[in-house]
């Protein structure tokens, strides 16, 4: 007790005053009921930012952008020129009205001469469903959808981009030309790019539209263009996180080195912490948005004569499909019962008095 640094001798200066008791057992805020743990919203349940509410990647009612870059201001579909179409990749042959002085006839297309259409007594389906939807054709689609997103950018102003992105600082190949920045890619290009990653790397459909989602996310969030000088590192961003975010068994960054050979991990890791952070770290995907995105890509192949591969409906495969969709209804039903209450925290359980008898 003799020593001066004791607990129970006050500071110098502060000798003659007497502490308030109030301030030392002054009560602890209560933290709002809002705020607690047992309270927290899910992230997907969270609302989103005022400058993001008609972002299409997280609204399902909004219209893709890639949609509206495909179609011109009457609502017309744009065509693609002779030498941005590909042999065997997609063909697109509009139907033109030819005017003549007494004749006024519509010029068919000749893949719709090549289209199976069901009947009475036969059924064509294809293999591609919302749920499995097939590989190479939406492969094919996402491709589309990212050249006019290159071809229909605002070409009036400068070109927004970031260096992370820019091929000129962070090169994919050993040689850059010096006009990267003006050559327009062709559909063809973009598809096989895609088709290598995806090939490589062993993802999936599913991946496929998770990445065009979000490609349009980033260039909502960071307002930003797609254009020559940066689409293959923005689609290589969304491709890698999409791989993360949906494949269970996810491809590591020091894998698309063995891939893209002048790229380095360290530089993968940027990317990836990069496209994050302009995410704001919104990954979600609702599978409404899904599904809007899928059927979308569906829209731009049947506008520009992308046919998916159809089969004539025996009838082991009607015995598959009838045995899938009961199954479907039957896990529905199992969704639709009354869930189990939830448990409540014991910071949050209010004391109840129970009532005892004294003798």
């Amino acid at each position: 007790m003799g020593n001066s640094n004791a607990c129970c001798v006050a500071p110098q200066g502060q000798r003659g005053k007497k502490k308030d008791r109030s301030d030392v057992y002054a009560p602890e805020p209560e933290v709002p009921k809002e705020e607690s743990s047992a309270n927290l919203q899910h992230i997907s349940d969270r609302e989103v930012a005022e400058d993001h509410e008609e972002d299409p990647s997280n609204h399902p009612r909004a219209s893709t952008i890639f949609l509206m870059k495909s179609t011109a201001p009457n609502g017309k579909v744009l065509e693609l020129t002779s030498h941005h179409r590909s042999d065997g990749l997609l063909v697109h042959h509009s139907s033109k009205k030819r005017n003549n002085h007494h004749i006024n006839h519509q010029q068919e297309s000749p893949n719709n001469l090549n289209k199976k259409f069901s009947s009475c007594s036969t059924i064509y389906i294809d293999d591609s469903t919302v749920s499995q939807p097939n590989l190479k054709n939406t492969l094919k689609c996402v491709a589309l959808a990212i050249y006019y997103h290159i071809k229909n950018r605002d070409k009036e102003g400068i070109c927004k981009t970031l260096d992370i992105f820019d091929e000129k600082f962070h090169p994919l190949t050993d040689s850059v030309p010096d006009n990267y920045d003006s050559i327009e890619p062709e559909h063809r290009h973009i598809y096989r790019f895609i088709r290598t990653l995806f090939s490589a790397a062993q993802l999936t459909a599913e991946c496929a539209i998770i990445t065009l989602v979000y490609l349009e996310r980033l260039l909502t969030y960071a307002e930003i263009d797609i254009a020559p000088c940066n689409w293959k590192r923005i689609v290589l961003g969304a491709i890698l996180l999409a791989s993360k975010v949906w494949d269970d068994q996810a491809v590591w960054n020091v894998d698309y080195c063995q891939i893209l050979r002048d790229i380095t991990v360290e530089d993968m890791n940027a990317l990836e912490r990069q496209f994050l952070e302009l995410l704001q770290f919104n990954i979600n995907v609702p599978s409404s948005v899904y599904a809007k995105y899928y059927f979308d890509l569906r829209s731009l192949a049947d506008a520009n004569d992308l046919i998916f591969p159809v089969e004539q409906l025996s009838k082991e495969r009607a015995q598959r499909l009838e045995a899938t969709s009961r199954a479907c209804e039957e896990k529905m039903k199992e969704g639709n019962k009354p869930e189990l209450k939830r448990t409540v925290s014991a910071e949050n359980m209010s004391p109840r008095l129970s009532r005892v008898v004294l003798s």
